[in-house]
C-alpha cells in the first residue's frame, strides 16, 4: 500500500517510493529506497517538498494515521486529474510552422549541449529548461504536430533530433497519466537528456551503417552508464532524468540493460522512457534502417511480450493516437486515406485525408473528413501499409 503523507513526518525505516514537488527542492539523486540515514531524513524535512509517498509494504509506516494526506494500492500509477495547460488548442495544420520553428531551435540547441558534453564540459541544465517550456506548449496547442514532424528527421539528424522527440513523446505521455505540470516537465527534461552517453560513443559505432559486431554492441550498451556519469558530474539535475538516463533501456520482463531490473524495480519515468524512446527510434530512418510507419509501429510494439509496462504502453497509445499523424488506413467505404490530425476525445475517429479508392485502386479527388462528425458516414476499418500500395510520400498530405 502507498501513502503520501507531510515531507515532515517521514521517519527511520520508511521506504520511499516517490516525491511530491519541483525537483528543484528535493536533495536526492534516486527515487525509492528506505531512510536509513538520520541525515536524509532531516534533509528531506527541510526540502520544501508538499508530500512524499512511502510503501508500507517495504517499509514502516506512518505512525500517526491524522497525517496521512492519500493512499492508494502500490500497484496503481500516482496520478492525479490532469492540469489543463492555459494554452489554447489549435489545428494540426495550424501548429505546424511554430512546431518547425521549436524544432529548428531545439536542434540547434542539442546540438551545442551534446558537442560540450563530448568536450567533457558540464551540462547546461538551465539551457534545456527553456526547450522543454516550449515543446510543451507546442505539444498543448495540438499534441501531434511537433511529434509528427520530429519523426520526419533523417538519419544524418537523427541523434540530436532523436532527443528532441523523445521529450516531446514523454511530455506527451506524462499528461496522458495525469501527472501535474511540474512533473510533466521533468518528464521532458529525462527525455531530452536521456541519450546523451550516445555522445561519448565512438562515431564509427554510433553511425555504423550495417550490424554491429558483439564488441560493438558491447560499447553501444554502456551508454546508459557513460550518460549517467555525465549528468551526475553536471549536478542540479533532478533525480528523474539521471534515472531515465541509466535506465531507459530495462525492459518489464527484467531482460535488458544495464541491470536487467525488472516491474516497479524500473521507476515509472523510466519505464516512460523505454516506451518513448523506441517508438522514435523505429518510427525515424536510421543508418541501417529505413523507418516504420507509426501505425504499424504501434501494432508491433504492442506484440512485444515484456518489453513495456502494459498500463504505460497503453497510456502512450493514447497519447500519440491510436491512428498517429501519417497513418494510412482503410475506411468501410473502401477508400485509403491518411491521418491529419486527433479528436483528443475520440482517437479512433480522427481526421483523414482520402485521396484513393482501394477497391478500383485509382486515385480519387482528396477530400478531408472528420470522423467524429456525424454525417461522415464512414469509419476506419483498420490500417493498411503504405509500402504494399507504393505509397512513398504519405507524409505529404499533413505537413
Amino acid at each position: 500500500m502507498l501513502k503520501k503523507i507531510p515531507a515532515d513526518a517521514v521517519r527511520l525505516g520508511m521506504y520511499l517510493h516517490a516525491f511530491e514537488g519541483s525537483w528543484l527542492s528535493h536533495p536526492f539523486w534516486k527515487n525509492k529506497f528506505i531512510l536509513d540515514d538520520p541525515e536524509d531524513v532531516e534533509r528531506l524535512r527541510q526540502s520544501g517538498l508538499t508530500g512524499v509517498w512511502i510503501n508500507i509494504s517495504k517499509g514502516v509506516d506512518v505512525a500517526d494515521q491524522a497525517v496521512v494526506l492519500s493512499s492508494r494500492p502500490a500497484s496503481a500509477p500516482l496520478a492525479e486529474p490532469p492540469v489543463v495547460p492555459a494554452v489554447a488548442r489549435c489545428s494540426a495544420r495550424d501548429e505546424l510552422q511554430r512546431a518547425a520553428r521549436i524544432l529548428s531551435r531545439s536542434k540547434k540547441a542539442i546540438t551545442e549541449l551534446f558537442n560540450e558534453a563530448r568536450l567533457g564540459n558540464a551540462i547546461n541544465v538551465e539551457g534545456c529548461l527553456p526547450l522543454v517550456a516550449d515543446i510543451s506548449d507546442s505539444l498543448a496547442r495540438n499534441s501531434s504536430a511537433l511529434i509528427g514532424l520530429a519523426r520526419l528527421k533523417d538519419k544524418d539528424e537523427y541523434t540530436y533530433l532523436h532527443s528532441v522527440a523523445v521529450c516531446a513523446l514523454m511530455v506527451s505521455l506524462a499528461r496522458q497519466l495525469g501527472l501535474d505540470e511540474d512533473a510533466v516537465s521533468e518528464a521532458g527534461l529525462a527525455g531530452l537528456l536521456h541519450d546523451v552517453g550516445k555522445m561519448v560513443m565512438p562515431t564509427d559505432v554510433l553511425n555504423k551503417p550495417g550490424a554491429l559486431t558483439d564488441a560493438e554492441f558491447a560499447i553501444m550498451r554502456s551508454h546508459p552508464e557513460r550518460g549517467h556519469a555525465l549528468l551526475l558530474a553536471a549536478g542540479s539535475l533532478p533525480a528523474s532524468a539521471l534515472d531515465v538516463c541509466l535506465h531507459h533501456h530495462e525492459k518489464f520482463d527484467g531482460s535488458g540493460y544495464p541491470f536487467r531490473l525488472a516491474g516497479e524495480n524500473i521507476s515509472l519515468f523510466a519505464r516512460m522512457g523505454a516506451v518513448c524512446d523506441v517508438y522514435d527510434a523505429i518510427t525515424s530512418n536510421r543508418p541501417y534502417k529505413k523507418a516504420w510507419n507509426p501505425a504499424e509501429s504501434l501494432a508491433r510494439m504492442a506484440q512485444w511480450t515484456g518489453h513495456f509496462d502494459t498500463q504505460v504502453f497503453h497510456a502512450f497509445v493514447r497519447s500519440v493516437g491510436i491512428y498517429p499523424l501519417g497513418s494510412l488506413v482503410r475506411l468501410e467505404s473502401g477508400r485509403l486515406g491518411v491521418v491529419i490530425d486527433q479528436n483528443p476525445d475520440k482517437l479512433t475517429e480522427p481526421l483523414v485525408r482520402v485521396f484513393f479508392s482501394a477497391k478500383a485502386k485509382t486515385p480519387i479527388q482528396q477530400l478531408d473528413l472528420d470522423l467524429s462528425r456525424r454525417n461522415a458516414n464512414d469509419r476506419i476499418v483498420g490500417r493498411e501499409d503504405p509500402a504494399q500500395w507504393g505509397f512513398n510520400n504519405l507524409d505529404d498530405f499533413w505537413r
